[in-house]
């Protein structure tokens, strides 16, 4: 198995950080990166412009809401949370990434004719 970090589409971002807030609720930027990089067993590489730049993108479209809180080292911190609107984006997100995976795993099946 290749253990190089890699970069994320944007729009794959844009899913994962949608999904990772759905399921565990409100998480700080900072935090948030951290998870998911945690929960691709930190094949991802998500730097700072990076994650705070989809977070801005999609607080802008409405998908995602931000409230001010404490961190766990009792420190201000800005929590983001997927919105009504996030949670629909969320589905049709995932209906889209499937069927593109779906396509993609069927050329990669693709035997030569040899």
């Amino acid at each position: 198995m290749n253990h190089d970090r890699s970069e994320v589409l944007q729009g794959t971002l844009d899913l994962m950080v949608l999904k990772t807030l759905d399921v565990l609720g409100p998480l700080h930027g900072y935090g948030l990166a951290r998870r998911l990089e945690q929960i691709s067993e930190d094949l991802l590489r998500l730097n700072e412009g990076t994650i705070y730049t989809a977070l801005m993108r999609l607080q802008q479209q409405g998908w995602i809401s931000t409230e001010w809180g404490e961190s766990e080292n009792n420190r201000k911190a800005k929590y983001y949370s997927i919105t009504r609107a996030g949670k629909k984006q969320l589905g049709r997100e995932t209906e889209s990434w499937q069927r593109t995976a779906g396509v993609i795993d069927r050329v990669l099946k693709l035997q030569s004719e040899e």
